[in-house]
């Protein structure tokens, strides 16, 4: 990915439809917009946050914005994006992050789906919302979401993803629940190569490939990791292989070129656990690299993506739940991850980097691109 100059968070989102009836309109959208991202970014979690952080800083935001009603009440950031299309507001976080970088070729790309368990609102017998996002793993950016409907999964919103995302000359990996045909078939069409993790729910083809590597036919060991520390040795072996015209006439899966096998050793104490994961691939073994590459790149988006959501944003336990509120909140979340990782002077962690943003009205000026 190659930096580019940011562009204006405000122009990126303003094209989002206003719901609300114009008699009623005190406080304009783009400053309700602008004022939950600096909270939000400074370490406002939930609405009733976000409105005590602009009256801290009322002075602040009037001068910015030239606000008439001061800052809006917790109850009008909750309405407000309780009615803002979630599908809109994804449609415009792409497309500003497609103008804050651009792609490489090579670039791994993480999809993965993640739940925000107190969003479950029983009252109206709302099942708690799933978002599954889109990662960037190079350079740490979130580059869409889509939140999944509530009698639907994940395969049905992530070809919705992929949509919208330019992802020529990428690599995809995804996790079992999107080892798909349909799926595999739009990231070549997209011009993109795909690893899919492969299991069960794939019946013979997990089986097939699993006593491939089983028997006295398997590829000696293409490559060997070992990493150790917080007193555990793990071992990765990688093993694959490319000629599978057999297994091609007994699956017709598009693009597929290698199948990988990756055996996770794992020492520590007197404990010793071992667990093979399989997987399916449009790129060729002859660059096993990189296929190791980007199977681990997806086990990041763990602790790169999700774990900081959860303790640095304190995602889920976020009792956020009505209307589209929960939803539209994650995305502001990415948004403001998206703006603190992209900014590297401060060699802090994002936490600390929240901190910081709320002590200093510079510093949280530069993390938004103002200055």
């Amino acid at each position: 990915m190659t930096d580019k100059p940011t562009a204006s968070i405000i122009h990126h989102f303003s094209s989002i439809e206003d719901p609300r009836v114009d008699r009623q309109k005190k406080h304009q959208l783009q400053d309700i917009f602008f004022i939950s991202l600096c909270a939000v970014i400074c370490g406002a979690d939930n609405w009733v946050a976000i409105e005590e952080f602009g009256k801290a800083k009322e002075a602040w935001f009037t001068e910015l914005l030239g606000l008439q009603h001061g800052i809006p009440s917790h109850d009008t950031f909750g309405e407000v994006f309780m009615v803002i299309d979630t599908e809109q507001f994804s449609e415009c976080f792409s497309n500003w992050v497609c103008d804050l970088a651009r792609l490489t070729d090579g670039e791994i790309i993480a999809i993965d789906g993640k739940c925000i368990r107190r969003s479950i609102d029983r009252a109206s017998k709302k099942a708690a919302i799933h978002m599954v996002s889109a990662w960037a793993q190079r350079n740490s950016l979130v580059l869409g979401q889509v939140q999944v409907d509530d009698k639907s999964n994940e395969i049905t919103a992530i070809p919705k993803l992929l949509s919208r995302l330019d992802i020529t000359g990428t690599v995809i990996t995804i996790d079992a629940m999107g080892c798909q045909k349909k799926i595999a078939r739009q990231i070549i069409q997209q011009d993109a190569d795909y690893v899919l993790s492969l299991k069960g729910n794939q019946g013979s083809l997990h089986e097939d490939v699993a006593t491939y590597f089983a028997s006295s036919l398997s590829p000696e060991a293409a490559k060997v990791t070992v990493d150790g520390g917080h007193g555990r040795i793990e071992t990765r072996t990688v093993r694959a292989i490319d000629e599978i015209a057999w297994l091609k006439e007994r699956h017709s899966w598009p693009g597929l070129q290698s199948i990988i096998e990756v055996t996770a050793t794992r020492e520590s104490e007197n404990k010793i656990s071992k667990e093979t994961r399989y997987f399916i691939s449009s790129l060729s073994a002859s660059n096993p690299i990189k296929l190791e590459h980007a199977v681990r790149a997806h086990w990041a988006i763990e602790n790169n993506l999700h774990w900081v959501l959860d303790i640095a944003f304190d995602e889920d336990s976020n009792r956020t739940r009505k209307g589209h509120s929960a939803a539209n909140l994650a995305i502001i979340r990415h948004i403001a991850l998206n703006l603190i990782k992209k900014e590297k002077m401060s060699k802090v962690g994002v936490k600390t980097k929240r901190l910081k943003a709320g002590w200093d009205n510079d510093y949280l000026l530069k993390i938004i691109g103002v200055i």
